[in-house]
Parts: structure tokens; sequence; C-alpha cells
């Protein structure tokens, strides 16, 4: 791991992003091979680049008053992704596709780190573009329950990460000032705008990409989700 930049407190509280953080946003990828042959792992890719871009245009196109649920940006990113990618997705693909999105595998480390944190006594949580239901279920199909004391959803702000309102539900829920809460994410520009907005930041780094060149680093970059332990000097996983 990177060491982290100097005078950072310890944080009291963990947020975790959901997607692409806890929950790996291209295991549908599999599905997507099955039933496009040759063409899972591109159309994994522009759905999750189409669905990002889409929250982007609903939160600052006119206030906000184009917004929708995240599910139905991600149904019309999966549209989008296959009409580029010239593939015929029937009802039956899309309904499959859609749910298999819903059930998204956890990486392998997620439990073994929130259980550890846990046992520590760290308040945790989810900050999520996802909607209230879609989170609902990833945690329980995930086997995550009773190991997140928050799961915060930007759907009850009608705004997406990463304006500031979505950032700011963190503190209001948790009841600490955001330098006081670390917040982890495997997205670079996730990781960025949550430092911009004052978190002790962690970027997972899982496929060795460069930073986002805009002036700012995260308080710490790695590899793993294990990596967040360390801003907890007595916590590691056994």
């Amino acid at each position: 791991m990177e060491k982290p930049k100097t005078g950072h407190m310890v944080p009291r509280a963990v947020l975790f992003d959901a997607y692409g953080t806890l929950f790996d946003v291209y295991s549908v990828g599999l599905l997507a091979e099955q039933l496009f042959p040759g063409q899972g792992q591109a159309l994994g890719l522009l759905w999750r680049d189409k669905q990002i871009e889409y929250t982007r245009l609903v939160t600052t196109s006119n206030e906000g008053a184009y917004y929708q649920p995240f599910w139905e940006l991600t149904r019309a990113g999966l549209r989008y992704a296959c009409k580029r990618l010239a593939l015929h997705l029937t009802p039956e693909y899309e309904l499959r596709l859609m749910n298999q999105y819903r059930h998204l595998s956890a990486f392998p480390e997620t439990h073994e780190v929130l259980q550890v944190l846990k046992e520590r006594g760290i308040v945790t949580g989810i900050l999520s573009n996802g909607d209230p239901g879609m989170l609902e279920v990833a945690v329980k199909s995930a086997g995550l329950e009773g190991l997140l004391d928050h799961v915060l959803s930007v759907d009850s702000i009608r705004k997406y990460k990463t304006h500031p309102d979505a950032y700011a539900l963190g503190p209001k829920a948790i009841g600490l000032p955001a330098r006081q809460i670390a917040f982890v994410s495997c997205n670079s520009w996730d990781a960025l705008a949550a430092t911009w907005y004052g978190y002790q930041t962690l970027w997972v780094n899982r496929y060795a990409l460069p930073f986002e060149e805009l002036g700012t680093q995260p308080a710490r970059t790695g590899t793993s989700l294990r990596e967040v332990l360390e801003f907890f000097p007595s916590a590691s996983a056994s």
C-alpha cells in the first residue's frame, strides 16, 4: 500500500462505495459472454461506462429534473450498450442480465474485512448510487447483513455522486465530520470527489490504473479492501 499522507487522524467510521468496490460490477460479464459469445467483456465495460455517464447527465441537467433511479439507469445503459455493439437484446436476455446485476458477486475479501471492522467496534456503512431496493438485495445476496451499520442511498436526495450533497449523506447519518470518516472506493473518480469533499479516502486500485490527473491524491492507495484496516493500527485481518 502507498503510505498515507501526513496529518490524518485515525477515522472513527468507514463508508464503502458499493458497485465496483464491495460488489464486482464486471462479474455480470460471465453471463454476458454466455449470451453473446466473444462480446461479454466489451458489453460489461460499455454497460458500466454508460450507466455512470447517465448518473452524471441526470444529476447535472436542469437541476435534476430528469432524475431516474439507478436501476432504471442501469437498464438504459444495458440497452444502449447492446445497440452500440449491435447485439440483439431480447426481453429474456435483458431480464437475465438485469437479474444478474441485482445479485452481483461480492469481492472475495469483502465479508472478511467487514467482519474485522465489526469486531473492532468501528462504524461501517455503504454510501452508494444504488437505489434502496438494489442495495437491499445486493447486501442480502452477499451475506453482509449485520455487518453494516448504515446503507445510504443517494435516491433520498435524487442526486448522484459526485455531487457534494451525495457525500454529505455520510456525516449526516453517522454524526461525524467527514474528516473523521474513511471513504473507500475502487472508482478513481469517486475517490477523488470524496477526497475533495473532506473524507479520508482509500482508492482500491484493483486494475493497476493511473489515478485521475486533477492535482489531488487520495489519502491512501491500495489493491484490496483489506488495506482499509491500515487506517486502524490495531486492526488486522486474521
